[in-house]
């Protein structure tokens, strides 16, 4: 007697008709046919169960903030800095907590269950850092949350950036953060990096920055990341997120650079949706898409996550906390349109990220957390393409949401009475 099954689900790997039986929050067996009974059964219907998306890269001291104390009229990364820094001295903690709790509430209604945010520490108060050590704990149960130290107005640009980044990591920030391009030379920038990696490594803690955020293919920090990594003995415990300026770089260039990254063992989250949003203004036509190398890094071997960043704050006006949303987007402008290309990408919103996370427990496996999500689409590929509903989002056995499926009626003669989206596309063998 378990207490839940889940018949009929079709698995990101290809299997088909799987049942998984849940008890005390675990998954203790994955197989055609499991002869048993349970408190709840939920039929899956041959749908896709996936374990639950994870976003390693997202700012929730920002997140909803949108307007305040004015809207972005440019759309512009630098406009977006400008105005964080309009509206971070008058912030409150209690105005910090309500908005990340209410995108926390969205998040596990997408079937969000992991995320790791920014924290900036620019502000000598902390009251970001204080804020969202409080939403860390009470969204707990149902989210795994990581905190960045991270010093927005640069470690070393920032009056007061250094004592306020080891004040916020002795608070109980998880991670050590940096952002060495907005530095005030390149050399802080090394400077900065190679203090920080230092830091991580006296605290045993792992390494996020904010690198290479610019269209500047001589904004290379992200090898100075890479060789402070394995100085430190640091690989595998460190991310670079965005590294945008790789896709101005020249390709004799990159050609040293990936082996670099890829003996360091970085992970690299691209943030696509912000990405493609906020990179190439500078330029007329041909305009630069701003996305980092995604396919030769993933061919190399390098742990490639994608990151939502941002959803409806100074940077990005849109964004819905729906990580199939940045996988679409991924798909697209990275021209990654292929069968094998599409598995990667969703790969990239759930195991990858939660490998950049060393989230434990991750996966669909016997012994694993029973955390799942039950989506209107019958595999991976039809999950991005559809951004599929959420039918159920299931946290350590417990259905923490629930959605009905998405179906229209149409009043139409002699036609069907409803339309299922998910059921439209053809079966196509080896798919």
């Amino acid at each position: 007697m378990f207490d839940l099954i889940i018949r009929n689900a079709n698995l990101p790997d290809g299997r088909n008709g799987i049942d998984i039986a849940i008890d005390n929050g675990k998954i203790v067996e994955v197989a055609a046919r499991i002869e048993a009974s349970a408190g709840e059964e939920i039929d899956a219907t041959g749908r896709l169960v996936s374990p639950p998306f994870v976003d390693p890269h997202f700012h929730m001291d920002a997140t909803l903030s949108l307007g305040l104390p004015r809207m972005n009229r440019s759309g512009t990364l630098l406009e977006g800095i400008a105005l964080w820094g309009e509206l971070r001295p008058i912030l409150t903690r209690e105005a910090l907590v309500e908005r990340a709790l209410r995108y926390c509430d969205l998040a596990v209604s997408q079937g969000l269950l992991a995320i790791r945010s920014h924290v900036d520490t620019s502000d000598p108060r902390l009251v970001t850092a204080e804020a969202l050590i409080e939403v860390r704990e009470k969204v707990a149960p149902y989210i795994d949350l990581q905190l960045v130290a991270f010093p927005q107005d640069g470690y070393y640009r920032s009056p007061g950036g250094v004592d306020a980044l080891n004040r916020a990591l002795d608070m109980g920030l998880d991670i050590v953060g940096g952002i060495p391009h907005f530095e005030r030379t390149m050399a802080d920038g090394a400077a900065s990096v190679a203090a920080l990696c230092r830091i991580a490594a006296d605290r045993g803690l792992p390494v996020d920055m904010h690198c290479d955020e610019t269209d500047d293919p001589l904004s290379r920090h992200i090898e100075t990341l890479a060789a402070e990594t394995v100085r430190f003995g640091l690989q595998g415990r460190v991310a670079g997120s965005h590294l945008t300026s790789m896709h101005s770089m020249d390709n004799y260039y990159v050609s040293k650079l990936i082996p670099l990254m890829a003996e360091a063992q970085i992970n690299v989250i691209p943030n696509p949706l912000i990405n493609i949003m906020l990179q190439g203004r500078h330029d007329t036509y041909p305009k630069r898409r701003g996305m980092t190398r995604v396919r030769e890094l993933m061919d190399a071997g390098l742990n490639v996550s994608f990151g939502h960043d941002c959803v409806m704050d100074p940077w990005y006006s849109m964004g819905s906390g729906d990580m199939l949303e940045v996988g679409h987007m991924a798909i697209h402008v990275t021209q990654m349109a292929g069968i094998d290309d599409k598995r990667k990408i969703f790969d990239a919103l759930t195991v990858n990220s939660a490998k950049t996370m060393g989230l434990e427990g991750y996966g669909l496996e016997k012994g694993r957390n029973a955390d799942l999500v039950i989506l209107q689409a019958r595999d991976p590929l039809e999950a991005l393409r559809l951004k599929a509903n959420r039918l159920a989002v299931i946290r350590r056995g417990k259905v923490i949401a629930r959605s009905a499926p998405r179906i229209a009626e149409l009043h139409l003669a002699g036609r069907p009475a409803t339309v299922d989206g998910a059921t439209y596309a053809p079966i196509v063998p080896g798919a």
